[in-house]
């Protein structure tokens, strides 16, 4: 495997990163919260990539994997930063992004900040806006008044060490939310959700799909589908989908 490298963002943030060089448009792996370009999807997407000669890249967010920074000094603006960085100095031409989770909040954002170099989106199991609507409201009084005080809580995991929620987190997301609003989408998505996904509940894709505007997306419920999306039949449905994507760009 290649060795990582890395970029030094505007913002004074390093940022690890894999590229695979290929023909266009160049699809972009964007990952979830707490996660890293080393999961199952990235690493397949990018095989999948240099089967197909196309041309690819995943990263890591600040604070997150091989990049620099801590993890709890994180947010949702920060980490669209450090994906338009990267997007910006390491492809050309037109993008396919995929993002997965929160990935897909990021992805979204980004086709508000350089709407003209997307092609089309692809996303797993999409969480915009999930400090808000799902950490925010489900944090009890005793939650709100640590955040508060304390300025962090803890939630747990089924991935490992509990999430630590900063205020700065749950704040800063506030200026992020795309869901309050019509979200312009002109070009192919495909929004892909699992039945089974106790993480990111089918009412968000509803909500996200009701607020998309565009002529070509599609929403695909996968049964028995858990948020790690990523067992041998998700994955196929995922570089289906991006494959469809690419045909209609």
């Amino acid at each position: 495997m290649a060795a990582t490298q890395f970029l030094d963002s505007p913002q004074g943030r390093r940022i690890a990163y894999h590229r695979t060089e290929g023909t266009g448009p160049t699809v972009v792996f964007l990952g979830g919260f707490a996660s890293d370009m080393e999961g199952t999807k990235a690493v397949y997407l990018e095989d999948w990539a240099k089967a197909r000669g196309q041309g690819f890249l995943r990263f890591d967010y600040s604070g997150h994997g091989q990049s620099s920074g801590a993890f709890t000094d994180g947010c949702i603006g920060d980490w669209a930063e450090d994906a338009e960085a990267a997007l910006e100095a390491l492809t050309d031409g037109p993008l396919v992004l995929v993002g997965s989770s929160m990935g897909g909040w990021i992805s979204l954002l980004m086709t508000r900040r350089i709407p003209d170099r997307i092609a089309g989106l692809v996303t797993i199991a999409a969480a915009p806006d999930f400090t808000e609507d799902s950490m925010w409201a489900g944090f009890d009084k005793a939650q709100r008044l640590a955040l508060e005080m304390v300025g962090h809580v803890e939630l747990p995991s089924d991935y490992g060490d509990p999430y630590v929620i900063t205020q700065r987190l749950i704040e800063d997301g506030r200026d992020h939310l795309i869901l309050r609003d019509p979200l312009p989408l002109p070009f192919p998505v495909r929004f892909l959700q699992g039945t089974a996904d106790a993480d990111v509940e089918l009412s968000v894709a509803l909500r996200l799909m009701e607020r998309a505007e565009g002529g070509d997306i599609h929403l695909e419920l996968v049964k028995g589908a858990d948020h790690r999306f990523s067992d041998p039949a998700c994955l196929g449905v995922l570089g289906a989908r991006i494959e469809e994507v690419l045909t209609r760009v």
